[in-house]
């Protein structure tokens, strides 16, 4: 019988000597969290171990100390034994090139991940990929100290949301009980999360919220960010997953659409849905992807008519089919 992608990921992570763990673009709390962990780890095995990703680390992780050594680029494959890529449904998701001759390993806990390295550990019941590097440890024979556990359960508590999302599983629970056991702090972890916000943040909040409108219906929520406004607060990045989490409170949404100005006509629409409805599948609809209630895809045009269009077309899909075909909600 073949092994297991877990016990194959330990046994070559162990014969390797350089290591480099990478994320999608746009990294979230979950792939940046589960890299310093991962990284921990190999380096209480005696593994040089480095964290190379393309995009800069967002707010407000950029603020953790521990993710200064992050390094933003191009991974030299080359120089590394092994490349991990966390949460990335293909190579092109990383943003890294170069890296056909690599030995890759792909953990990731998307259904819609494409197996395309050596070794790949696909788990989409796992609530975060944080929480499958957690179970790989026992596998390493690594026990987390208190840094890497809360680092593991800062991955956990950022992708459920703070333990409100679909994805806080049994799994989940369990898992961050038992790293708080080893150590981690869930105070620290909230304080660093959802506790540390400039003045001008709050000031935008205000202004997203101020654009919000509902469907007739009232089951599809649209909030918009524009740059003129985090301009004019002088925020060249900001964290916003909050001002969905805010959006999808109002009794009756099912789903939020967040327009975020990029360019000149163009938007990256962030999917935050409940319930039944699938966020993933619309999100593929419109040529992205995600989990099946959290999702994006990028949009060109005129504001005026995207804000029209997109969500009466949401809206038609839901109709459509509330669930979609892409798999089981969880």
């Amino acid at each position: 019988m073949a092994a297991e992608p877990k016990a194959l990921i330990a046994g070559r992570i162990k014969a390797s000597s350089r290591i480099a763990v990478t994320s999608h673009l746009r990294p979230d709390g979950d792939s940046l969290c589960t890299a310093l962990a991962l990284a921990g780890m190999g380096r209480l095995l005696g593994k040089d171990v480095a964290i190379i990703n393309h995009d800069p680390t967002p707010l407000p992780f950029s603020g953790f100390p521990e993710l200064a050594g992050v390094r933003i680029g191009q991974i030299k494959a080359a120089d590394f034994d092994t490349v991990v890529l966390l949460e990335c449904a293909d190579v092109s998701r990383s943003g890294q090139e170069g890296l056909d001759g690599a030995f890759k390993i792909n953990i990731d806990h998307h259904y819609s991940n494409t197996p395309y390295a050596e070794i790949n550990w696909i788990d989409p019941e796992a609530p975060a990929v944080g929480e499958m590097v957690f179970d790989l440890s026992a596998s390493l024979g690594v026990r987390p100290t208190p840094e890497i556990a809360e680092c593991l359960y800062c991955a956990i508590a950022s992708d459920t949301g703070s333990f409100q999302f679909s994805n806080t599983t049994s799994r989940a629970l369990a898992a961050a009980t038992e790293l708080a056991r080893l150590g981690a702090s869930p105070n620290g972890v909230a304080e660093k999360l959802y506790y540390n916000n400039r003045p001008e943040k709050i000031q935008l909040l205000g202004r997203v919220l101020s654009t919000l409108t509902t469907n007739g219906k009232g089951t599809i929520a649209v909030i918009s960010m524009f740059k003129r406004d985090t301009e004019a607060l002088h925020l060249k990045e900001v964290d916003t997953e909050d001002m969905t989490t805010l959006a999808r409170s109002i009794k009756g949404v099912e789903m939020v659409m967040f327009f975020k100005e990029m360019g000149p006509e163009t938007f990256r629409v962030s999917l935050r849905s409940k319930g039944s409805a699938n966020a993933a599948r619309v999100a593929e609809h419109f040529g992205g992807g995600g989990h099946i209630h959290a999702s994006g895809f990028t949009v060109y045009g005129p504001y005026d008519r995207l804000v029209r269009e997109i969500p009466a077309t949401v809206e038609a899909l839901l109709d459509e089919d509330p669930q979609g075909s892409s798999g089981p909600a969880r």
